[in-house]
């Protein structure tokens, strides 16, 4: 197993410990422990079915059952309801991206409720995506994959929310789309944005991210800064079979 050497004197805008959840009889997760340091951008690896994008929605609230600890600078919110979680500051962009099909760019856009004044103006979201300019009164069924994933995370730009849970922002996207969305995230980071994805490519993960989490059956079996995953690449591809 790899060890990490963490900055242990930046406080976390969000810590998870001994997280369990349940969909239904199905125990998914086993006791999930990580942080998030703010203004970092920190990845969840894995298999599928390893439990990654059901962390994202316990954070969220959107898991039937949770138990733990899901702290948000230092508030618990385990027993918090989504809206309510919403409002302390954390936006969730789905792996379907949840663009509404009637709806045009502008509209999609312009939908989320703001939690403060923080939250970037359409011009900003349009200046950080260009394509949406051109596409602005095209309904979300027209758009391309890349174009509804620009959408969503720009979306949840608009809130104000400062942290980001972003689930497989870049499944099934092409390459030059995949090195956009790499250099928004960038970009986010260098604005102050703490972002948490959810990631199957290792070499865009490698190229956000501080630091990394890989998830195996509901667990957290290793975890990574940007030095010891560079040393642990190979074995790491193989574990997610990529």
């Amino acid at each position: 197993m790899a060890e990490a050497a963490f900055d242990t004197q930046q406080a976390p805008m969000l810590s998870i410990r001994d997280l369990r959840a349940w969909y239904g009889e199905s125990h998914v997760l086993h006791g999930i422990d990580l942080e998030v340091p703010e203004g970092q951008v920190v990845t969840l690896l894995g298999r599928n079915g390893a439990g990654k994008s059901t962390i994202l929605k316990s954070i969220m609230g959107t898991v039937p059952k949770r138990q733990g600890s899901i702290c948000l600078q230092g508030v618990e919110t385990i027993n918090r309801r989504p809206f309510q979680i919403a409002r302390q500051g954390i936006a969730f962009c789905p792996e379907d991206r949840g663009i509404y099909a009637t709806l045009n760019v502008r509209e999609n856009l312009e939908l989320p409720r703001r939690i403060n004044d923080s939250g970037l103006t359409t011009e900003q979201i349009l200046d950080l995506f260009p394509n949406l300019r051109e596409r602005l009164h095209s309904p979300g069924s027209k758009l391309s994959g890349g174009e509804q994933q620009m959408l969503a995370i720009g979306r949840i730009l608009r809130t104000g929310a400062r942290l980001l849970l972003l689930d497989e922002p870049t499944e099934g996207l092409a390459p030059a789309i995949v090195e956009q969305i790499g250099d928004t995230l960038v970009h986010l980071k260098a604005q102050g944005y703490t972002i948490l994805l959810v990631e199957q490519n290792l070499r865009f993960a490698m190229s956000v991210a501080d630091q990394h989490y890989l998830i195996d059956h509901g667990q957290v079996d290793t975890r990574y800064d940007r030095q010891s995953i560079e040393e642990n690449t190979d074995a790491l591809l193989v574990r997610l079979g990529v």
